[in-house]
């Protein structure tokens, strides 16, 4: 698993961001268990309840092509200074579908990149039986 590549495709990603509410442009991408990496691109909506982050899309398709989820990566500007990690609810989907383990890589649109796991960042998500 290439987690600078995976990067790479988030970044990439980024590039087709929808985002003309809020000018937050964030690409996602994932490296699946059989080895392939699907990406995701957020899409705002002026309804706000009908956006989608792009992690989520990322792991929705990863689901559609038949696979799970590995490892995550974001690419986003900074929030309040600091890299910013997926949300709760992107967290929780990545726990559904990948478990604990999945890798969460976070990278600045300067380069910065941090790394943690689901488990690491959301300890206490619920989880199916």
């Amino acid at each position: 698993m290439d987690l600078e590549r995976l990067v790479d495709l988030a970044a990439e990603a980024r590039s087709r961001a929808y985002a003309p509410y809020s000018g937050f442009r964030m690409g996602a991408a994932v490296f699946t268990a059989d080895g392939r990496t699907i990406t995701g691109t957020l899409v705002e909506n002026v309804s706000l309840g009908l956006a989608m982050c792009a992690e989520r899309a990322a792991l929705f398709a990863t689901v559609e092509a038949g696979s799970l989820p590995v490892a995550l990566a974001v690419v986003s500007p900074r929030t309040d200074g600091s890299v910013t990690f997926p949300c709760g609810a992107c967290l929780q989907v990545a726990l559904e579908l990948g478990g604990p383990e999945t890798v969460v890589v976070a990278a600045t649109v300067d380069g910065v990149v941090e790394q943690s796991t689901v488990g690491e960042l959301l300890p206490r998500g619920p989880r199916k039986a």
